[in-house]
């Protein structure tokens, strides 16, 4: 099976995982095995544990770090750290418009009515908070791109996504949301860069930056 993904950090209790752009998490009635769940029971073997330890995800495509558990414990005591919001999640966007140097998005997440997949900005949904800061601008074809760094404040399905396309401000890529395509990526921009949080175990502070994709890296090089 294809590589998909990069083993950044292993120990006893968890891995860090680089995911590639285009792969699917969990297998969830999927029968074909190209998910990062068959390359974790294919790597190390089933172990037994739900969905092979992965605690969260990224949309397919996405890149960037994950954190998945190797035993039960750990497991548990990483979906406590997520409930919790004691991890620290921090992504790297390009959105097409010239943004503010900072903000902060509280809106509500639900699944769409109308679209199967999608979510949607709705009252009636959850709690979803994004906050953010640019990083550089580009110009293109007289439009302006904003880099931004994303801090997740809450870790709804497609949140990033969502809440930049709700204010008018599509991620660059990102077809299903208003995005357009740019220089050549059908992907939506948005590379999971930085994680921090304590060693489940140990509580040990653990830190991990991923490079930005070489498809993502292209773009920015072009721009």
């Amino acid at each position: 099976m294809e590589e998909k993904a990069k083993i950044v950090y292993k120990d006893e209790d968890i891995l860090v995982l680089n995911k590639k752009a285009g792969v699917v998490c969990t297998k969830e009635g999927r029968q074909n095995s190209e998910t990062l769940e068959d390359w974790l029971i294919e790597k190390f073997e089933d172990n037994k544990i739900p969905r092979q330890g992965i605690v969260h995800r990224l949309d397919k495509g996405t890149s960037g770090l994950m954190v998945v558990a190797r035993t039960t414990e750990a497991r548990n005591k990483l979906l406590e750290i997520f409930r919790k919001r004691e991890i620290k999640k921090v992504y790297l966007a390009l959105i097409g418009g010239d943004l503010p140097e900072k903000g902060e998005v509280k809106v509500p997440i639900a699944r769409s009515k109308y679209v199967f997949g999608k979510f949607a900005a709705s009252e009636e949904g959850k709690e979803a908070e994004t906050h953010f800061k640019i990083i550089k601008k580009y110009k293109h074809l007289d439009k302006v791109y904003s880099l931004i760094e994303i801090n997740l404040m809450t870790g709804r399905t497609h949140q990033i996504r969502v809440h930049f396309s709700y204010l008018g401000w599509p991620l660059v890529g990102d077809l299903t949301y208003g995005g357009k395509e740019l220089l050549g990526l059908k992907r939506p921009f948005l590379q999971a860069k930085k994680l921090e949080f304590g060693q489940p175990m140990t509580g040990k502070e653990l830190s991990f930056e991923s490079d930005l994709a070489d498809d993502l890296q292209e773009v920015l090089d072009q721009l």
